[in-house]
């Protein structure tokens, strides 16, 4: 039987030449007691069609309709997690989760309501927090307020907003276990959407594809027992059977080709050295030790006396060779990588570059963080050349641009090189960080979660940008990351780090699959899910903050 029945809806926001039309055509069906997930782009239109579900939109065209009556507006059977948590943060995760509860039952005895609160803080694990505020919560017990609130009014539907896209990656896959118990416990009807493929295959039953273009896509049945252990999954044929053809379904209806551009890269030389094409893409790279982290140190003073956060870390590393650097929060990574950088002092060891102790920030290292820090008020172009311009004080100002206009062709940023940062996507802006850097020419590029604060397909295209340009360069290169696909997918050896404080080095796998890489070939290689179990065990194994004892000291290099 179905609850929620879509008929032919469209909807469009604006009017006349102005408007912007987001679905289109929608004929869709959500089963009684079925947890459907709807998979997609930023774009695609998901949050849109959770709003009509709930009541707080409406369609332009055609009807939706909840057990067979048009929905008018919000109702307390149809519960909404939103992204954002939205709590009151002068009240407690008590006080948060009464506060519905009173409304939608005002006429229910105070001790019964009590008693629900009660229930439903309980099963999102927070009965120990009960008279905190929000402030003193992490963003993970906060959303499981939002969890337990939108719970507590009893819903027949549950609706859920990407509810877990601003989390870290392992509360993240918490929070979807308990809610996969919670749908299991209730028996609720969950519709959920989100942008990360893992997630959608561990939670649905039916898997719902958006296409770019505001149509619904190609419909996908989960057919995997529950409950679905998410490292069990990786040896399970079915599972990889199916994310693979989520993957390349998403592929290619989402990521669109790169402009192969019409610049050349300049024959010109940067203050450090290199370029004529980044000679010839290093050619035969056969530089050893390259860059090297001897007995590599961070001690950092406190109160309570010296905290050592990374220690006696060793690591050589060959000309042209792609390092992703992995381990939980907390463990040191981004230390690491800002070290490298010279932005961070440090305590003890050395880092050598090319020969050179690495000692404060030069443009022969360039960096990619987490947020690309543009200045909002230049152009793309404008923010690319600031480096360019004082690394090839020798060249010409045509030059110059030319270098600024290649890589941001590379980067897929043709048509909006003349476009304010302010006025570009998340996307589009790391985009320009990315083709920045690589215009410093650069020794060494370090790369800190560049696509961290990006959904999760959007992170897929970035990745096929950043290979394609490093394709180009073969610079050596370094990038923390919490992702496992990423990490294999752009490396040519995975270096995990234990758990922090003192953290070190606990396992270093060499990725030995073909370049150049793509997200859909690697999936299909015999020796890619292999790789990932290495990755996942080593991080299960330190997963709640352990520190197991290191079987062995691990390799620095072969």
């Amino acid at each position: 039987m179905s609850v929620i029945e879509f008929k032919n809806v469209s909807k469009s926001f604006g009017q006349g030449d102005t408007a912007s039309h987001v679905l289109k055509d929608i004929n869709l069906q959500v089963q009684d007691g079925e947890f459907l997930v709807l998979l997609g782009f930023s774009g695609t239109g998901k949050t849109t069609l959770i709003n009509l579900m709930a009541g707080l939109e409406f369609p332009t065209k055609g009807e939706v309709i909840y057990k067979g009556s048009p929905i008018t507006g919000p109702g307390r059977e149809r519960g909404v997690i939103f992204q954002n948590y939205s709590l009151m943060p002068w009240l407690t995760v008590n006080s948060n989760v009464s506060l519905s509860v009173d409304t939608v039952f005002p006429e229910m005895p105070k001790a019964e309501r009590q008693a629900k609160v009660d229930h439903y803080v309980k099963m999102v694990g927070l009965s120990h927090a009960t008279a905190r505020r929000p402030a003193e919560l992490s963003g993970g017990m906060r959303q499981r307020v939002n969890v337990a609130r939108a719970l507590a009014m009893t819903p027949e539907v549950l609706l859920l907003d990407e509810p877990l896209s601003a989390l870290d990656a392992l509360t993240r896959g918490n929070l979807a276990d308990e809610i996969e118990n919670i749908w299991q416990t209730e028996k609720q009807t969950c519709v959920l959407i989100t942008n990360d493929v893992d997630e959608a295959i561990v939670l649905a039953d039916r898997i719902i594809a958006l296409n770019p273009d505001g149509t619904l896509g190609e419909e996908f049945k989960v057919g995997l027992e529950r409950p679905r252990d998410r490292t069990a999954m990786n040896n399970n044929e079915t599972f990889k059977k199916l994310r693979a053809e989520v993957t390349q379904y998403l592929m290619d209806v989402g990521i669109q080709a790169r402009a192969a551009g019409t610049k050349e890269l300049p024959n010109v030389t940067p203050i450090h050295g290199v370029p004529k094409a980044v000679s010839d893409a290093q050619k035969g790279m056969i530089e050893e030790r390259f860059l090297t982290f001897e007995q590599l140190h961070k001690v950092y003073p406190t109160p309570k006396g010296p905290l050592t956060v990374v220690e006696d870390f060793n690591l050589k590393m060959n000309k042209g060779e792609f390092i992703s650097l992995i381990g939980h929060s907390g463990c040191g990574k981004s230390t690491v990588l800002t070290m490298a950088a010279g932005l961070n002092e440090i305590s003890k060891g050395v880092i050598k570059l090319d020969g050179y102790d690495v000692q404060g920030a030069d443009p022969e290292r360039a960096v990619v963080f987490q947020a690309p820090s543009l200045f909002p008020w230049l152009t793309a172009r404008e923010n690319c050349a600031i480096g360019v311009d004082k690394v090839y004080p020798k060249a010409s100002q045509a030059e110059r641009q030319d270098v600024v206009d290649y890589y941001l062709e590379r980067v897929g940023l043709a048509d909006s090189m003349d476009k304010a940062a302010a006025d570009l996507s998340n996307g589009m802006k790391q985009r320009v960080g990315i083709a920045r850097a690589f215009a410093l020419s650069p020794k060494l590029l370090l790369l800190d979660e560049p696509f961290g604060m990006l959904d999760s397909l959007t992170r897929w295209e970035l990745q096929e940008v950043l290979m394609e340009v490093w394709s180009r360069t073969k610079v050596t290169a370094v990038c923390v990351t919490h992702d496992v696909d990423e990490a294999i997918l752009l490396a040519d050896r995975v270096v995990m780090m234990t758990n922090g404080p003192q953290a070190t080095i606990g396992k270093i796998t060499k990725v030995d699959l073909p370049r150049p890489r793509t997200r859909k070939d690697l999936l299909a290689h015999p020796d890619y899910y292999a790789y990932r179990q290495e990755v996942l065990d080593f991080l299960e194994e330190y997963e709640h903050g352990a520190k197991p004892k290191p079987k062995a000291k691990p390799l620095a290099a072969e």
